[in-house]
């Protein structure tokens, strides 16, 4: 599948809370964290007409994907590996935000970021499907 995705938004699904990221061009756009309830209508207002859905493999993936399926029937939505994303998306965000202070003298490895990480994992899934385009 090679083609040229201009705009991708990618999800990172969960039960309460869903991760969310905007990649247009190869460049971060938004990178946010949505509640369950509100992510289609999120989605129906950032997400541009030619844009494609991303959508990660795990947990609650196949019932968000019918019902983005049922809801935008025009847009091209596609699975996404999310083996690891949690791993990569944390050494993202220190790589971002690195540790102040005596935090320093700690291993990132050893550090739980203050932050939910899913807008990191999607952005991360955006990042994998651009990789595999």
């Amino acid at each position: 599948m090679k083609k040229n995705f201009n705009t991708v938004l990618a999800i990172d699904p969960g039960k309460y809370k869903c991760g969310v990221a905007l990649v247009h061009d190869h460049q971060l756009v938004i990178r946010d964290v949505v509640e369950r309830e509100e992510l289609i209508e999120f989605v129906t207002k950032i997400l541009p007409g030619q844009g494609v859905i991303v959508v990660g493999d795990r947990t609650g993936s196949e019932r968000l994907i019918t019902e983005l399926k049922k809801d935008i029937a025009s847009e091209r939505i596609f699975s996404v590996d999310e083996h690891m994303s949690t791993v990569e998306a944390r050494k993202k965000y220190w790589a971002e935000n690195p540790p102040r202070g005596w935090r320093r003298l700690i291993p990132t490895s050893l550090q739980v970021p203050p932050v939910p990480l899913d807008g990191y994992v999607a952005e991360i899934l955006a990042e994998r499907f651009l990789r595999r385009c």
